[in-house]
């Protein structure tokens, strides 16, 4: 069983996880289209099972996204994953679209599994109360 002051210490770990991750994600998105195809499926790979562990935290209430703050998440996420799949038609844009594209496309591999587990959380407390 995991104590106060133990909770406290993983909820500060996956807060700054997600940080690092956000960070991770930019600026890796800033040099998407320079990096190879391989990188690319390895780096979304790495920012996906980073997004997945964080969302399993926030599912066994080991972040700070409380059933509060859960709406708040998911808005934010699904304007991140839209963006992120309608990011490509800014790539016509000059100097900045393939940026905007990389950035992007970094944050929805990042964000959307943990999107999922906590969508999927929301439905079964929906469904339980």
């Amino acid at each position: 069983m995991v104590d106060i002051g133990e909770k406290d210490t993983l909820v500060k770990m996956v807060s700054w996880s997600f940080l690092v991750g956000v960070i991770i994600a930019v600026v890796v998105g800033f040099f998407w289209n320079y990096i190879g195809a391989n990188w690319q499926g390895y780096i979304a790979a790495f920012l996906a099972i980073l997004g997945l562990i964080i969302g399993l935290a926030a599912v066994f209430g080991l972040s700070n996204i409380t059933e509060e703050k859960t709406l708040m998440f998911l808005i934010a996420a699904l304007l991140i994953l839209g963006i992120g799949a309608t990011g490509g038609l800014f790539s016509n844009v000059m100097y900045i679209g393939d940026f905007f594209n990389g950035i992007t496309k970094a944050l929805a591999f990042f964000i959307a599994p943990a999107a999922g587990l906590i969508s999927i959380k929301t439905f079964w407390d929906i469904g339980r109360k």
